[in-house]
């Protein structure tokens, strides 16, 4: 899986389900701010959870243009109701119907993904917490028009943590990809799922799939949203390593043990202490 992205038809997500949840974000970021800002975060204090939205230079001095929501959506034991938009009044009833058919179809392509490795088909879903502790993170990411999108990004280059990151947007292109040495925009295909691979299965299969670089391009003429579920192991309950039957004399493991913490610390710490070279943007 040279592109760790892909396009999912028959998915098995009602086509009907995923207008409403894109609606329902769509009229929750149409809000007054000062509606919008009931639900704020506050990342000084460590509460991620809510909206928010980031307004500055990144470390290549291009501007990040985004407002987003970002909340746990599954299991639902562990949700906070109390953080979810109550307007518009859809939201929660959508929201949650939708990380139901997402968790199913996790199950699925966890399935595909471990005998496409040789594995027993339950492998890499036991491997990230199974059942009771997979945690399904829900990020709205919603791209103001901009009037020198040259200037800007909606999020800077970046591979995600998670084990999967399951993606709906409104049809406004801007997704890029980093593949052999050039950024190519991703399609846009009606009624489909982006699914990409995150750090966790390439960690996980030593390296056989690739956590694909990403970054979300804003839009003079249109404004842009995306809503991503990132399907993530517990921080601390699990050890990620390359599986035994993914190292050999051949080819040794390339990740050392950490947990899904100490793996986000470390990427935070590459990134607040190393200025990292960011690809040049060229033409596709």
């Amino acid at each position: 899986m040279d592109w760790g992205v892909m396009h999912l038809i028959n998915h098995g997500v009602p086509v009907d389900l995923m207008e409403r949840v894109k609606k329902a974000g769509e009229e929750f970021f149409g809000l007054p701010v000062e509606e919008k800002e009931k639900y704020a975060n506050d990342q000084a204090t460590g509460k991620i959870q809510g909206y928010g939205s980031k307004l500055a230079n990144n470390a290549s001095g291009q501007l990040e243009w985004e407002d987003y929501f970002f909340h746990l959506v599954y299991p639902e034991d562990k949700r906070d109701l109390s953080l979810w938009p109550k307007t518009p009044s859809d939201y929660i009833e959508a929201t949650s119907e939708y990380a139901k058919c997402l968790r199913l179809l996790a199950t699925k392509v966890f399935k595909a993904l471990s005998i496409g490795l040789g594995l027993e088909p339950d492998r890499l879903e036991k491997e990230v917490g199974g059942l009771e502790e997979l945690l399904l993170q829900k990020k709205i990411n919603y791209y103001p028009k901009c009037p020198q999108p040259e200037l800007a990004l909606g999020v800077e280059a970046h591979t995600d943590v998670s084990a999967l990151t399951f993606i709906l947007h409104n049809m406004v292109p801007g997704l890029q990809l980093f593949y052999e040495g050039k950024w190519v925009i991703a399609k846009c295909v009606p009624d489909s799922i982006v699914m990409h691979i995150g750090d966790t299965l390439e960690i996980l299969s030593n390296g056989k799939f690739k956590s694909i670089l990403h970054r979300g391009l804003v839009n003079k003429e249109k404004v842009r949203i995306s809503w991503a579920v990132f399907c993530e192991p517990p921080k601390d309950k699990i050890v990620l390593k390359p599986l035994p039957e993914m190292v050999s004399a051949e080819t040794p493991a390339k990740f050392p043990p950490r947990t899904f913490a100490q793996h986000i610390e470390h990427k935070l710490f590459r990134r607040n202490e190393q200025e990292e070279l960011v690809p040049e943007k060229k033409d596709d």
